[in-house]
C-alpha cells in the first residue's frame, strides 16, 4: 500500500521538527484541495457577473436570476449534513474525488440549458455534488495538519481557491462580452481534471476506524429545515409566492430544526451535535462570524446589480473593476499569520469588523462618474479586511474541537456558512425590491441600490457581540502566540 493509499485514523498529529522536504508536502495538501475548490469560487464568482446575460436569453428580469445561486444554496444545505459522515464512513479522499466529477458533470449540464428551468434543475445538481466539497477538503486538512499550523495551512488552502474571485470577474466579463455566457460552466471541466488526478496521486486517504451509524432522521430533519428556510428567504418580498406561502417555508423550517433540537439531545451520533456551540471560539466563528458571511452572499449580487444594471458598465468592464477586491484578499494571505500572532484573535476580529463593515457602507457612496480608480482602491482595501476576516474566523474555529469532532465541526461550519450566505442572496435581492417599492422606482438606479449596502454593512457589525466574549487567548494554540 503506498503513502497516498494509508488510511490516517486517530488524533491529530502531533507537532515535530520537519525537514524542507516535510514542509513542502505539508503545503502541498492544503494547495492541492485549495485547488480543487477553485471550481466552485470560480463558478460563484462568474455566474453572479453573467446574471443580466442569462436573463436577457431567458427573457426574464435580472433580479429572478438571483434563484440559480439560491437553488445551488438550496441543493447544497440538503446534502450537507450526509457529507461528514460519508467522509468517514468511504474515506475523505474518495468522497472527494466523486464530488469533483459530479460537479463537472453538473457544469457540463449548466453550459448545454435551453431555459431557465433546466438551469435550476443543473444547478440543483451541481450543488448536491458541490455540498461535500468544502467540508470534506476541510476536514482531511483538520485531521493531517497538527493545531498550531493550521492558520498557515488554511491561509494556503485558500490562495487556490482566491485566484476564482481574482481570475473570476474578467475571465466571466470576457466570456459574457465578448463570448457565449454558456462557457462560464464549460470552463469547470479542465480544472476538474487537473484537481481530479493531483489528489488522486498526493492527496492521503482519512476516515474513522469505527464510524457512527449514520442519523438518517437527523439528515432528513436539518435538510428539510435548511432547505425550508432558504427558500423562504428566497422569495421574501417576491410576488412568486403569497405572503401565507412564505410563513409557511419559514415555519416548515424553525419547526423541522426546532424538533432537530429535541432529536439531537437524544441521539448520542447526532449528525449535528449542538453541544458543539458551546465551545466559545467555535460559536464566535460560526455564529458571529454568520453575520459577516451573510455580507459575502450579498456583496457580489449587489454589485453586479449596481455597476452593471444601474451603471450600465458591460460585464467586462464591471469585472475588471471588482476583481481587485480578490487581489486585496490574496495580498493578504501572507499577512495574516503574523498579525494574528501579533494582535491575538479576538483584538484582530473585533478591530476588524469595524472595518469589514465601514468597507461596505463604503460601497454606498459609488456613483457612476467616480473615477474607476477611486472605486477599484475602496473596492482592494475591502478585499484586503475581508480576507484578514475570514482567515480568523477560519482559524479560531477548530481552536477547541477534538480530534473524533472533527467531521461534525466540519460539516455543521458548512451547514451554517450555507444557510448564511443564501440568506444574504435572499436579503439582497429582498432589500432591492422594497426599494424599488420604497422610491416608486421602475429599475434599478445608484440611488436604489446605494442603501441596501449601507444596510448590510450595519449586519456585519453585530458580530462583535460574540468577538467580544472571546478570552483574550482564544485561539492562541492556532497561530503559535505568546503570552503576553
Amino acid at each position: 500500500m503506498s503513502p497516498t493509499d494509508e488510511p490516517l485514523e486517530g488524533a491529530l498529529p502531533e507537532a515535530a521538527p520537519k525537514d524542507a522536504g516535510q514542509v513542502t508536502r505539508g503545503w502541498l495538501i492544503p494547495a492541492i484541495i485549495g485547488s480543487a475548490l477553485l471550481m466552485q469560487t470560480l463558478n460563484a464568482t462568474v455566474i453572479t457577473n453573467a446574471l443580466p446575460a442569462m436573463a436577457r436569453t431567458f427573457g426574464v428580469e435580472p433580479l429572478r436570476l438571483n434563484i440559480a445561486i439560491t437553488v445551488y444554496l438550496l441543493s447544497s444545505a440538503i446534502f450537507l449534513p450526509l457529507s461528514g459522515w460519508m467522509a468517514d464512513r468511504f474515506g475523505a479522499r474518495r468522497i472527494f474525488m466523486t464530488s469533483i466529477v459530479l460537479y463537472a458533470a453538473g457544469s457540463a449540464a449548466c453550459g448545454f440549458a435551453g431555459s431557465l428551468w433546466q438551469l435550476i434543475l443543473f444547478r440543483f445538481i451541481q450543488g448536491a455534488a458541490g455540498a461535500t466539497l468544502m467540508p470534506v477538503g476541510r476536514l482531511v486538512l483538520l485531521r493531517t495538519t497538527p493545531k498550531n499550523e493550521l492558520v498557515g495551512a488554511l491561509s494556503v488552502v485558500t490562495m487556490p481557491a482566491l485566484l476564482g474571485p481574482v481570475v473570476g470577474p474578467v475571465i466571466g466579463g470576457a466570456i459574457v462580452t465578448f463570448a457565449d455566457w454558456r462557457w462560464i460552466f464549460f470552463m469547470n471541466l479542465p480544472i476538474a481534471a487537473l484537481g481530479l488526478f493531483l489528489v488522486n496521486r498526493f492527496v492521503p486517504e482519512v476516515r474513522e476506524q469505527d464510524p457512527p451509524p449514520v442519523d438518517v432522521p437527523g439528515i432528513v430533519l436539518t435538510g428539510l429545515g435548511l432547505a425550508a428556510l432558504i427558500f423562504g428567504f428566497e422569495n421574501l418580498g417576491r410576488d412568486t409566492l403569497g405572503p401565507l406561502s412564505v410563513a409557511g417555508l419559514f415555519g416548515i423550517g424553525i419547526a423541522s430544526l426546532g424538533i432537530y433540537g429535541w432529536h439531537a439531545s437524544h441521539t448520542p451520533h447526532a449528525v449535528v451535535q449542538l453541544d458543539i456551540f458551546r465551545k466559545k471560539t467555535f460559536s464566535a466563528s460560526v455564529i458571529g462570524g454568520g453575520f459577516m458571511r451573510v455580507a459575502m452572499g450579498a456583496n457580489p449580487f449587489l454589485l453586479a446589480m449596481l455597476l452593471q444594471v444601474a451603471f450600465g458598465m458591460s460585464a467586462f468592464a464591471a469585472g475588471a473593476m471588482t476583481f481587485i477586491s480578490a487581489v486585496g484578499a490574496l495580498v493578504m494571505k501572507t499577512t495574516a499569520p503574523p498579525i494574528l500572532r501579533r494582535f491575538g484573535f479576538k483584538t484582530v476580529l473585533l478591530v476588524n469588523a469595524v472595518i469589514v463593515g465601514a468597507s461596505f457602507i463604503g460601497y454606498a457612496f459609488f456613483r457612476p462618474d467616480w473615477p474607476h480608480w477611486a472605486i477599484m482602491l475602496v473596492l482592494g482595501v475591502g478585499g484586503f479586511f475581508r480576507s484578514l476576516q475570514f482567515t480568523s474566523l477560519n482559524g479560531m474555529a477548530y481552536a477547541e474541537i477534538d480530534s473524533d469532532e472533527m467531521s461534525r465541526a466540519a460539516t455543521t461550519s458548512s451547514m451554517v456558512q450555507q444557510l448564511v450566505q443564501s440568506i444574504g442572496i435572499g436579503l439582497s435581492a429582498s432589500l432591492l425590491h422594497g426599494l424599488m417599492v420604497a422610491k416608486g422606482a421602475s429599475r434599478l438606479t445608484a440611488e436604489v441600490v446605494s442603501p441596501a449596502f449601507v444596510i448590510i454593512g450595519l449586519v456585519t457589525m453585530i458580530s462583535m457581540f460574540w468577538f467580544a466574549r472571546l478570552p483574550a487567548d482564544a485561539g492562541d494554540e492556532m497561530n503559535g502566540r505568546k503570552p503576553a
